[in-house]
């Protein structure tokens, strides 16, 4: 019988189809950003690789489904916001930059602004690309912010309303500075005190929406 530290050591080795997978994903992303989705071939991911076309679509039987695997990869890495804590024991205003510092971290990184690129870059010709993102990166950190703001809203910490709608309102408002810049490649981005600025913009906007306790600017 194999002792439990050494079958632990064992499955923590990825066997030879999982390591032959993620070359399939690794090289398949450096090619979608490189040139492109529709200038991508199944072929040429195969022949990079190594091994015939039919090999790969053992793992992905189409296009799409490599591609929902390098959106599900590079999410699994960098997707920061979907994995920091967001405690209810702290003021709401603190919550929020922690979330809003880990989602900034994660749609600044070079992977995902490059995944951002070749969706919008492409969606005229593949809709499915956009579906395919959205639903497996940006949603889920939203479907997470408004879980912690539904909590908020029903104990007081926020006026009532629709937390998704909330949610989305605090990420473009994240989003509304040096992200669509970088995005662009406009120059003139100034680093980690823009990115905080942006932040904290970001939380004095919404917290005067939905704050409970925010001062009547008229008889302030």
């Amino acid at each position: 019988m194999i002792p439990d530290s050494i079958a632990a050591a064992q499955s923590a080795v990825p066997d030879g189809r999982a390591l032959r997978r993620q070359a399939f994903i690794d090289t398949a992303r450096d090619a979608f950003f490189a040139r492109g989705y529709g200038e991508t071939s199944m072929s040429s991911i195969a022949a990079k690789v190594g091994g015939s076309k039919t090999t790969l679509w053992t793992y992905f039987p189409s296009k799409e489904e490599l591609f929902a695997a390098v959106v599900d990869d590079i999410v699994r890495q960098f997707s920061h916001a979907l994995t920091v804590e967001l405690p209810e024991d702290v003021p709401v205003e603190d919550a929020l930059r922690r979330f809003a510092t880990a989602m900034m971290a994660t749609i600044l990184s070079p992977p995902v602004i490059a995944l951002h690129r070749v969706v919008t870059g492409e969606v005229h010709r593949f809709p499915e690309l956009g579906a395919t993102f959205y639903q497996r990166g940006p949603k889920k950190g939203k479907e997470r912010l408004g879980g912690y703001i539904a909590a908020a809203m029903a104990d007081g910490r926020l006026r009532p309303g629709d937390p998704m709608v909330a949610a989305r309102q605090f990420s473009s408002l994240c989003q509304s500075g040096c992200f669509h810049e970088i995005l662009l490649s406009i120059e003139g981005f100034t680093g980690a005190d823009r990115i905080a600025g942006d932040i904290e913009a970001a939380i004095d906007t919404f917290l005067r929406a939905w704050a409970t306790d925010v001062p009547d600017p008229v008889s302030a």
